[in-house]
């Protein structure tokens, strides 16, 4: 199976496909400063441009993990979360709370996607 990477950098690529599956780095907001519906919208955005980089859509996502700095923001993240999910083929989800890498940061969400077929080979 050939392992390949989108965008990498120095310290992570933005993704690592191997084959038909794709681990997508952490995505995060860029206004530290916002509330959490302006960071999950910022975060979810990100997440779809990197999925459509890797040739998928919302729909072949397969498992989301959400971390929060402050699960009192449960609730706000989950409102433009439910904006933004596929109805009819939602991923696997897990929520956490934890520190997160720099003050100010509200919510990350690291992604799996199944690629299409076309998009692995």
């Amino acid at each position: 199976m050939t392992l390949s990477r989108l965008n990498p950098g120095p310290r992570m690529s933005q993704a690592v496909t191997i084959g038909n599956i794709a681990f997508l780095a952490g995505q995060v907001p860029d206004d530290l400063s916002a509330d959490i519906e302006t960071q999950t919208r910022q975060v979810l955005t990100k997440l779809d441009k990197v999925v459509a980089e890797l040739g998928a859509t919302k729909s072949d996502i397969a498992s989301v993990q959400v971390w929060l700095a402050d699960m009192a923001d449960f609730q706000g993240m989950n409102a433009i979360w439910d904006e933004w999910v596929s109805k009819d083929a939602p991923p696997a989800r897990a929520t956490g709370g934890t520190s997160l890498a720099r003050p100010g940061m509200r919510v990350e969400m690291i992604a799996v996607v199944a690629l299409p077929e076309a998009a692995a080979a």
